[in-house]
């Protein structure tokens, strides 16, 4: 079994996405798709699942040539695609949306919901998934939605999978139970093709690399014979670092206080200070309840006991407008629900949160928006058309930026960043990284809500790390390190 892709081109409008790029996929073998956001990734294989048609090329399953016109054709040669933003719908029980667009129904032509429940629940048997099949999508957290998105690819038997960030939001232990689930499919000959900007991963679950830049192929080989170095190089086209960016700085004064913040489900008795110029990183495992106690303090929900203080004097925050009016700023973990709003265009998305600083009268002051995105598209990278081009335009990493800068325009006191990096490439986090940094040398309090120990070490200046919704321990210095972190967010103590 082998798919092969030659001398694909795809253009949208004037943007050239494909420079004839050829590749294949083997049965049985995990071939790893890497490369910058807007490096072409996910449109190929958008072409491959039919949601796209190519300008010019060919596409081949076993020797005979093939074209999709739409995903379901693809899915009935045996291709199952899991996407990077996930596509379930929060309003539908978990066993309804493993079967969207495929029901199952009896012979009066009813929906045969009890077949659907019983083959959902023996596939989440066989996965090792402990979820409840009747619970509702919108109840679960984003890496138990990612999970019943492979379940249900898994579920349809295809001799082809693509795999677009499956892991972005999973912890370490999910990862591995995908991991396992991929080396079973790999076993029984099914080909996968996974993309990801964790390298690492890459390095362990992967057999073979294939690397996108600007469009065209440009590496091509066994993973056993490269590094990650070297993947890194490939993707941005020059070295990329991987050591601490610290460096020795003066702390201003105290920006924000809580005492004994609690709502006594998610989080309880949180007790931490940051100071202007600091970045702070705050880092667990999934259910540790740092987003919960973040949201809270932006203003999303009220804490039920507990104080805050903010540039030293005590605050109530009200709604999230009251904390945007305060200088705090917040960047959700979760782009397409929280993120960014599909029915806006690029500057739309990039400038809302300002709209009240920059209007006149109730007119909104276009022309000053437009250059204050353009310094931060700079400075960003942010690799686009038109400012007017749907966000969706954009690759996942790239709307990521564009949701930065909608904040950074707000020129906030305090600056909250959940996930900054999730679902982007190297070179992009090395953007973000630097953008973080240069931000707090104009003394802008930053604190980092991360899952990635590395990243954590590699910008923070200390780190507080939760376990079941409270501060298990803090790092700093000798202890700043990924081991020491995993210890506390374990439920250990570093006395151990």
């Amino acid at each position: 079994m082998i798919i092969e892709m030659k001398n694909i081109r795809k253009s949208f409008g004037s943007n050239e996405v494909l420079k004839n790029v050829s590749i294949t996929l083997k049965g049985g073998e995990i071939c790893a798709l890497l490369g910058e956001n807007g490096a072409g990734k996910s449109t190929l294989m958008n072409i491959l699942g039919g949601v796209h048609q190519t300008d010019s090329g060919t596409i081949s399953i076993d020797g005979n040539s093939v074209k999709f016109a739409n995903p379901a054709q693809s899915q009935e040669a045996g291709i199952a695609f899991i996407h990077q933003e996930l596509n379930l719908i929060n309003d539908l029980p978990i066993f309804e949306n493993m079967f969207l667009g495929r029901e199952v129904r009896t012979k009066r032509g009813r929906l045969d919901l009890e077949r659907m429940l019983h083959e959902t629940k023996e596939v989440f048997k066989k996965m090792n998934v402990l979820l409840d099949p009747k619970t509702y999508v919108s109840d679960l957290d984003a890496s138990y939605k990612q999970i019943v998105e492979i379940c249900r690819a898994m579920m349809m038997n295809a001799s082809y999978i693509i795999m677009d960030e499956p892991t972005t939001s999973l912890t370490n232990h999910e990862i591995n139970r995908v991991f396992s689930m991929m080396r079973a499919l790999k076993s029984k000959g099914v080909g996968i093709i996974f993309i990801s900007h964790k390298l690492h991963e890459v390095m362990t679950v992967c057999d073979r690399f294939t690397v996108l830049r600007d469009g065209n192929l440009v590496a091509e080989g066994n993973i056993r014979e490269v590094t990650t170095n070297d993947l890194a190089r490939y993707m941005v086209g020059y070295e990329v670092r991987t050591g601490s960016l610290l460096k020795e700085k003066k702390l201003g004064t105290e920006v924000l206080r809580v005492e004994g913040l609690s709502n006594y489900k998610d989080y309880r008795d949180i007790n931490f200070s940051v100071r202007a110029g600091e970045v702070l990183g705050v880092t667990g495992l999934l259910g540790d309840g740092r987003s919960e106690l973040f949201q809270a303090i932006f203003g999303v929900d009220k804490p039920a006991s507990g104080k805050m203080y903010l540039n030293g004097k005590e605050i109530t925050i009200k709604s999230t407008t009251h904390a945007i009016k305060e200088g705090i700023a917040y960047v959700p973990r979760n782009r397409k629900e929280n993120g960014i709003i599909k029915d806006m265009d690029i500057l739309e998305n990039a400038s809302i949160v300002t709209w009240p600083t920059y209007s006149k009268h109730g007119i909104l002051r276009i022309q000053k928006h437009r250059e204050e995105f353009a310094q931060q598209r700079k400075a960003l990278r942010i690799k686009m058309g038109q400012e007017t081009d749907s966000i969706h335009s954009l690759s996942g990493g790239n709307q990521q930026k564009v949701i930065l800068s909608k904040w950074l325009m707000a020129k906030p006191k305090l600056l909250i960043l959940d996930n900054p990096t999730q679902g982007v490439d190297v070179g992009a986090k090395e953007d973000i990284y630097n953008i973080i940094l240069q931000l707090a040398e104009e003394n802008i309090a930053i604190i980092v809500l991360s899952s990635e120990g590395q990243e954590i070490t590699r910008v923070c200046d200390r780190a507080l790390v939760m376990y079941h919704g409270a501060i298990q321990g803090e790092v700093t210095g000798e202890t700043m390190t990924e081991h020491d972190i995993m210890r506390l967010a374990t439920g250990g103590s570093l006395a151990q």
